[in-house]
């Protein structure tokens, strides 16, 4: 139903743009353009237009005959002639005549772009028209016969001098909009100089850059697609406008000039539609409350992507070939553009339908309608419909400005909100991420209370009877009968002991002292004595007694983490002193553990299952070790929060 109105609503506008149906002008007809007059004519006075299929061979002598034979109209009254989505060549008729006592140079320039244009001229005492130059958009600026934005022509006029002039303009892409005027070279150059500050483009275009570059710099924070979708959205019109004006003529060189024409003005302003789609569907979270709504707008979007594709394909080849397929596209064109801004309204009206998302339709809606304002008087003027540019340089600049004006406020709005959601997400997680970890620290103590209670408990018990049962009189009697015996009893009397000592270290490693015994501090003190009790390395600690205003978990913590090192160093380092260091700071724990043993090879330290342990426990805790082994001994060092 949708596709039907629209289709019918562009017929429409296309019937009544055909020649014949605008009103008659107002005042009367000029046969002579007067030039260098003060008070003289306005163009369209005064000259006169006709148009013929592309397939006419260019002959301005036949022209001339149709101008006798009465074919010729009036172009519209103080406008710019506007002939719709017509594609057919045009030809200007104007008599001129300088009015000044001096010979002077005049420009007939287009202000838009036209894929070819020539200027014929006919002087008094001429039978025949001669042609004075000829020019094509398709050519940057600086390749021009007269280096200007516009197309222009020079022509000279000597006093009183009356000449005939002939513009000839071929436009393939559809929309003859063509804005045409003669002034002197004197006030062209001045006018092209102040061209963009009077109309306002030198700071439209910072603004345009500006806003930008603010989305890139929020896309670097938050990572959402809604601001590459809005930096594509500002480029696309952004080119579209430079375009309309000639801009890019003067800025760019050749190579992308020509890429830029070979996609075409208007497609950018297809492109520029279905990136505000995506930008509107991100903005009111239509993906979630309205997945097929969602599918339809990036199937448009999706579909006007390919059509611009297709048409920078194929336009090429049409001009050449087929004149009737590119006029095929470039109604398409015009449908599909008309297209996208429908679904936008359709979209945000069932959007605002929904209670918890009617302010951001509403939010949306009004700067969707800032841009669509614009695009509404300058589509207007496009197709033909009207001739209507009640601000410079025309409605959709400045349509596009107040948009993104309010755009930018809602997207940092948006920002804003997105970082005040992400911080209580952080919180949540860390509230979440601590809440298990010290649900993993009890579980690990719980589990190293029970490991220790089995050592001291089972096989401590077992090991004291098998001691006590090999030192009985019959062992004994049986080990004294003989030397071998005698000395294969002494080395397993000393083997039961080191196994005895090793499971009390090992059971009061694991559990700090006595189950229910308390501190850091004291848990340490004790494990140091048990170590220098057994003999082995000396066992020097520094601990003060700050340490005991820590939290339970991290003293916990910290615990597990100086016993392993300090039993890696007793039983791995071969040293004679151990210097054991727990320090806290005022926003972290320092553990240091140092021994001068023999070392050990850092790139070796993987696959030690102690050193993974201590460093599995410092990275879940956001710390750091440090391990520096050398010959003369090994210093670890560790740093945890707190």
């Amino acid at each position: 139903m949708w596709l039907r109105l629209l289709i019918l609503f562009l017929l429409s506008g296309w019937l009544l743009a055909v020649p014949g149906r605008a009103a008659a002008p107002p005042g009367p007809l000029r046969d002579t353009l007067l030039l260098k007059d003060p008070k003289g004519a306005h163009i369209s006075e005064a000259y006169r237009y006709y148009t013929e299929p592309f397939t006419e061979p260019v002959n301005p002598e036949q022209v001339e005959a149709q101008w006798r034979a009465g074919k010729f109209r009036a172009g519209p009254w103080h406008k710019p002639l506007n002939l719709g989505l017509r594609h057919e060549r045009v030809w200007l008729r104007l008599t001129v005549r300088n009015t000044d006592t001096l010979r002077l140079r005049f420009l007939w320039s287009i202000f838009n772009f036209t894929d070819s244009a020539a200027l014929y001229c006919r002087r008094q005492g001429e039978a025949t028209f001669r042609q004075l130059g000829a020019a094509s958009s398709w050519v940057p600026a600086a390749g021009r016969a007269y280096p200007a934005r516009s197309l222009s022509f020079p022509f000279a006029l000597a006093p009183q001098e009356t000449a005939v002039l002939y513009l000839r303009i071929d436009l393939h892409a559809g929309a003859l909009y063509l804005p045409t005027y003669i002034e002197t070279a004197e006030h062209f150059l001045a006018w092209e100089m102040n061209f963009p500050f009077e109309r306002h483009w030198v700071w439209l275009l910072g603004f345009y850059l500006g806003s930008a570059l603010f989305n890139l710099v929020l896309f670097t924070f938050l990572r959402d697609k809604i601001h590459v979708w809005y930096v594509a959205y500002v480029a696309c019109v952004t080119v579209f406008l430079m375009m309309e004006d000639g801009l890019d003529a003067m800025l760019l060189p050749t190579a992308p000039y020509q890429l830029l024409w070979t996609i075409g003005q208007f497609n950018f302003l297809v492109l520029a539609a279905a990136a505000g789609i995506r930008i509107m569907q991100l903005f009111v979270r239509l993906r979630t409350g309205w997945p097929r709504l969602h599918q339809l707008g990036s199937g448009l979007a999706g579909l006007a992507v390919l059509f611009v594709a297709l048409y920078a394909a194929l336009a090429p080849w049409a001009v050449r070939h087929s004149l009737a397929f590119l006029q095929v596209l470039n109604i398409g064109r015009e449908v599909l553009l008309l297209g996208l801004f429908a679904y936008g309204w359709v979209t945000l009206l069932l959007v605002a339908r929904s209670r918890s998302r009617r302010s951001l339709a509403a939010y949306y809606a009004l700067t969707y309608l800032f841009f669509f304002t614009g695009f509404a008087i300058f589509w207007s003027n496009h197709v033909g419909l009207s001739s209507f540019n009640p601000v410079y340089p025309n409605p959709l600049a400045w349509g596009l400005f107040l948009e993104l004006l309010v755009l930018s406020g809602l997207l940092t709005g948006r920002f804003r909100h997105t970082l005040r959601q992400n911080a209580r997400l952080r919180i949540r997680q860390l509230r979440q991420r601590n809440a298990q970890g010290a649900r993993l620290i009890a579980a690990q103590e719980e589990e190293r209370k029970q490991l220790a209670r089995e050592l001291h408990d089972a096989i401590g018990p077992n090991l004291a009877a098998l001691h006590f049962a090999w030192q009985g009189p019959a062992l004994r009697q049986a080990l004294a009968s003989s030397p071998e015996a005698a000395t294969a009893g002494r080395q397993t009397e000393l083997l039961l002991r080191h196994l005895t000592d090793e499971v009390r270290t090992f059971s009061h490693t694991l559990l700090p002292a006595e189950p229910g015994t308390g501190t850091l501090r004291e848990a340490m003190a004790t494990l140091t004595e048990l170590l220098n009790l057994y003999g082995g390395p000396a066992v020097h600690l520094q601990a003060p007694a700050s340490l005991d205003e820590l939290p339970t978990a991290l003293q916990q913590v910290a615990y597990r983490i100086a016993a392993e090192l300090l039993n890696n160093a007793v039983r791995h380092a071969s040293a004679t002193t151990v210097q054991v260091e727990l320090q806290r700071l005022p926003a972290a724990l320092h553990i240091r553990v140092q021994d001068n043993g023999r070392g050990f090879d850092q790139s070796k330290t993987a696959s030690g299952i102690g050193l993974r342990g201590v460093q599995a426990r410092v990275d879940y805790l956001r710390g750091q070790m440090s391990v520096d082994s050398t010959a003369a001994g090994t210093c670890i060092t560790v740093k945890v929060p707190c």
